[in-house]
């Protein structure tokens, strides 16, 4: 270990991290009066520049994707990174802030004998979630994480944003957990699939006949791609996007200069579109809709959003539907209902997702498949739902959210209520999307609005768009302006007035 003089503390502004380097150690320094707290400088869920995040509140948060981080000790307190920041010891010295060029080590929760046997089912983001909170709060029991996949738990958004677009290899795609974490407490991992949970008996029925009992239980199962259904939509060739391997398998049908169709003009096929068209496809999308994305984000937003990828080569066939997919064995052409017959070899669909819970006995569903839970995201005695398929209370009313922070929030919350709090979602839906370069922010969720108020202008760069009812922010797009959106992540978390708004924007 070696001691380094890194910054003088008059440098130091307690409102912005500033980086250093101690050794060959990458560090932020936070001033808090007279202390300083000395971090790793990237953030642990994607490696962002942490001294461009924003300090409110007594939190960091992260300039990307708003992980948040406690400023007085480095614990993680709101995802998606699921762990801490690494800490190093800092001490003043005539004026300079000196550090240790070697982390500290956190001493974890004692772990006491515990009889009880917790299951989580689904390892995407809130189970992956669940499971991290279980093993940081000490649970000693059984815990049984199961899924389908044999490498789960990675990061799905990197899929349709990277991965085919060619710029990172399937089997490269980041872990949600370290290793370090994965190690702690009684982890029982176990590749399977559930054939029915019966949440009277607390029993799950595995595909090969296997029953587990249990005290308390985590449904974070997702979606699964929907297909329509239209004739020819089994020909090989007509794919979806969720996992990993279906990925690879896009990748390895897509081909430079070869068309591709993509079925629906939402985020995910928006996402799609962008990166294939980065991998030289030529793409097609097929849209119900004029203009993408407007009950999101509104019309001027979403014309700005097509216009971009017509820019980039992108060619929107609608408002209109797919009538058939044309083939013998594999697909040969999409037929449309406005007269037009586009040729192909690859079809993506992008058509939305259906709750995975078809398995589960013993508690009604909702009209959508999903299961309604309490504000504490519980389904029933015993049993817990997260993410896609959970229809939870937010501002008075029910809703179905499917973003990939939000079903992280999902899963520390369900977790925290296992071990018998008492926690409820009362934080700020967020979601981003990177299409051709650009990133698009959403903070809330409006589930209408009134007006719009601008900063900026989306037509020439850099924006924010205030979904207004009344005098209220309901939600909020932007791209760019990172410092307004990480305090604006904070502040939403209560009512907020359209002037109090566009001040925080500056």
């Amino acid at each position: 270990m070696t001691q380094h003089a890194v910054a003088r503390l008059d440098q130091l502004d307690p409102n912005r991290p500033l980086r250093a380097q101690a050794g060959n150690e990458e560090i932020i320094l936070i001033r808090q009066g007279d202390l300083v707290h000395a971090y790793q400088a990237n953030c642990p869920h994607s490696g962002a520049p942490l001294e461009e995040g924003v300090i409110c509140n007594g939190l960091l948060v992260c300039p990307w994707h708003k992980a948040a981080f406690a400023v007085d000790e480095g614990a993680v307190c709101e995802p998606p990174a699921l762990v801490g920041l690494r800490r190093y010891r800092t001490w003043i010295k005539a004026g300079e802030v000196w550090v240790d060029d070697q982390p500290q080590v956190h001493s974890e929760l004692p772990r006491h004998s515990d009889a009880r046997t917790f299951v989580v089912v689904g390892a995407g983001a809130a189970g992956s979630a669940a499971v991290a909170t279980l093993l940081d709060h000490g649970f000693g029991g059984h815990l049984i994480w199961l899924d389908q996949e044999r490498q789960p738990a990675y990061d799905r958004t990197a899929l349709s944003k990277f991965v085919i677009a060619g710029e990172m290899p399937p089997d490269e795609v980041p872990a949600l957990l370290e290793p370090d974490q994965l190690r702690k407490g009684h982890l029982d991992r176990r590749l399977g699939k559930v054939r029915a949970l019966d949440a009277k008996r607390r029993q799950i029925t595995l595909a090969d006949g296997q029953h587990l009992h249990y005290d308390a239980a985590l449904l974070a199962t997702g979606g699964k791609p929907l297909r329509p259904n239209i004739p020819g939509i089994d020909l090989a060739g007509v794919m979806t996007l969720r996992s990993r391997e279906d990925a690879a398998c896009l990748l390895d049908a897509a081909e430079p200069g070869q068309p591709v169709v993509i079925v629906g003009d939402g985020f995910i096929g928006l996402e799609a579109a962008a990166a294939l068209r980065s991998y030289g496809a030529q793409v097609h999308v097929v849209s119900r809709h004029e203009v993408p994305l407007v009950k999101q984000v509104g019309e001027r937003i979403g014309r700005c959003i097509r216009a971009l990828h017509e820019r980039k080569g992108v060619v929107f066939h609608g408002p209109t539907e797919v009538l058939r997919v044309v083939g013998s064995e594999r697909v040969e052409a999409v037929e449309l209902a406005n007269g037009e017959r586009l040729a192909t070899s690859l079809v993506l669909l992008g058509t939305g997702v259906k709750p995975t819970t078809a398995f589960v006995q013993g508690v009604a569903l909702a009209n959508d498949q999903s299961l309604p839970v309490s504000a504490e995201l519980q389904a029933a005695e015993g049993l817990w739902a997260a993410g896609d398929i959970a229809t939870f209370p937010l501002a008075g009313q029910p809703v179905r959210i499917e973003h990939w922070r939000l079903a992280q929030q999902h899963g520390v919350i369900a977790a925290a209520n296992m071990l018998g709090e008492q926690r409820r979602y009362n934080d700020v839906p967020f979601f981003w999307t990177y299409q051709h370069g650009h990133t698009y922010e959403v903070l809330g969720h409006a589930r209408a609005w009134e007006r719009i108020v601008f900063v900026g202008a989306p037509e020439q760069g850099d924006f924010v768009a205030l979904q207004c009812v009344g005098d209220q922010v309901v939600a909020v797009v932007a791209a760019g302006y990172s410092d307004a959106m990480a305090r604006l992540s904070q502040r939403m978390k209560r009512a907020l007035r359209l002037d109090e708004a566009l001040v925080l924007i500056g």
